[in-house]
């Protein structure tokens, strides 16, 4: 859930939990006020009822108007409590029962209690209740949209440099050689967001340069030495002969320079890849380049005794011939390394994808094996192949997938 949802969703359920306990409040207090008026109504008529006996030393007549009416009852020597109470009333000619308000007070004339029941209808009032609470609810609800309108405006506007941050932190990337733009905003949080942002790219970007030059003028310092073991390798074998442990020996030296050799050329290779520096782009036959390197390694593919099925279109791409030779034997090789005796590869080629599927019982991470030297347990690699094909699919804007089931990987190349 997005920050500004969250926080609208939050706003409007405190906003309305607020409203509608101060609409409660706010309710019982009105209606308080308004029944307070009642009863001061109701104490006039009272202190009206008293005025008349005290004048004429007899009780006036009983009569009802304007939704009120004064009943007196006989009471003898016996006194009651005066108070208020809520009661129903009903007008005279109406069978229609309302709710009131009444007053019960007591009077004495000529020597005798008479019980005062002075009573007001509520109905006005209850109305007069029903239609302010009815548009305080409006204003309200009014209010409400209002805010949550302007709180989406608003709160949007005022997180626009965090977006902008975040799209920018998004489309970063270290082989593109860009760095991170400041956004200016008002508000000191976002500034100093921005100023670590632009701060942490530039160390980024700086530190990857660092590696890539070491990495770049190491692989270049090890040509030299590499040379000079194979030549005095070869000098050496030329001089005579060799008892089986010394073979041996030599033989696992020829591998070991072999194997540097290919990983200073793969890490160079790499290096000349994510500087940009091979442009020499022609077009390429596909179709014809999978042939020579299926060529190259019938050899093993014999040995195997792999199944080999190819579904091959025509396919011209514009590209580096030498980039797409590797992409092409790294994929294959893998294919035929990672297999089984008797297994099966199937090439495919369409004219918008690669795909390269083989036999194999091994299960891998793929975002592990993309990184650098890392390789299989019991692989005879040197764990830049998948990185290598990586890097040629990034730098061509192609995409590379990766898919095992039912014990068949799949690498497809979509063009």
């Amino acid at each position: 859930m997005k920050l500004l949802s969250k926080y609208n969703r939050v706003n409007v359920a405190v906003t309305i939990a607020i409203m509608f306990v101060t609409g409660i409040i706010y309710y019982y207090t009105i209606s308080h006020i308004l029944t307070n008026q009642i009863d001061k109504d109701l104490v006039l008529e009272e202190n009206e009822v008293f005025s008349y006996v005290k004048q004429n030393n007899r009780l006036p007549q009983v009569y009802e108007s304007n939704h009120q009416q004064i009943l007196f009852m006989p009471l003898g020597d016996k006194k009651i409590e005066r108070r208020f109470l809520d009661t129903i009333y009903k007008e005279s000619g109406d069978n229609d029962l309302e709710a009131g308000r009444a007053l019960i007070s007591s009077v004495k004339v000529s020597g005798q209690n008479y019980r005062i029941l002075v009573t007001q209808s509520k109905v006005e009032t209850e109305d007069l209740i029903q239609i302010i609470f009815l548009i305080t609810i409006g204003v309200i609800a009014t209010l409400l949209v209002v805010l949550t309108v302007l709180n989406r405006v608003i709160l949007k506007s005022i997180w626009q440099p965090f977006y902008k941050v975040l799209a920018q932190l998004k489309e970063f990337r270290l082989a593109s050689h860009a760095g991170i733009s400041s956004t200016p905003s008002q508000i000191d949080e976002f500034k100093e967001l921005d100023n670590a942002v632009i701060k942490m790219a530039d160390r980024v970007n700086n530190d990857y340069q660092n590696l890539k030059a070491f990495t770049e003028n190491a692989s270049h310092e090890l040509m030299p030495p590499i040379s000079v073991i194979n030549s005095k390798l070869d000098t050496l074998v030329q001089t005579g002969e060799f008892t089986d442990d010394q073979s041996k020996l030599l033989n696992d030296i020829y591998g070991t320079v072999a194997r540097l050799t290919r990983l200073n050329k793969s890490m160079l290779l790499l290096a000349k890849i994510e500087n940009g520096q091979i442009r020499d782009e022609e077009e390429v036959d596909l179709k014809t380049m999978i042939d020579e390197c299926l060529y190259q390694q019938e050899e093993s593919i014999q040995r195997l005794g792999i199944v080999l099925k190819l579904h091959l279109d025509d396919k011209i791409l514009k590209a580096s011939k030498l980039l797409m030779e590797v992409l092409l034997n790294n994929l294959i090789s893998n294919a035929i390394r990672h297999n089984y005796p008797g297994g099966h590869i199937t090439l495919t080629l369409l004219p918008q994808q690669l795909i390269v599927s083989n036999t194999g019982s091994d299960t891998f991470n793929i975002d592990h094996a993309l990184k650098r030297f890392h390789k299989a347990d019991g692989s005879e690699g040197i764990g830049l192949g998948l990185t290598l094909c990586k890097q040629i699919c990034d730098n061509y804007g192609f995409k590379l997938n990766y898919l095992h089931h039912n014990q068949t990987h799949t690498f497809s190349a979509t063009f």
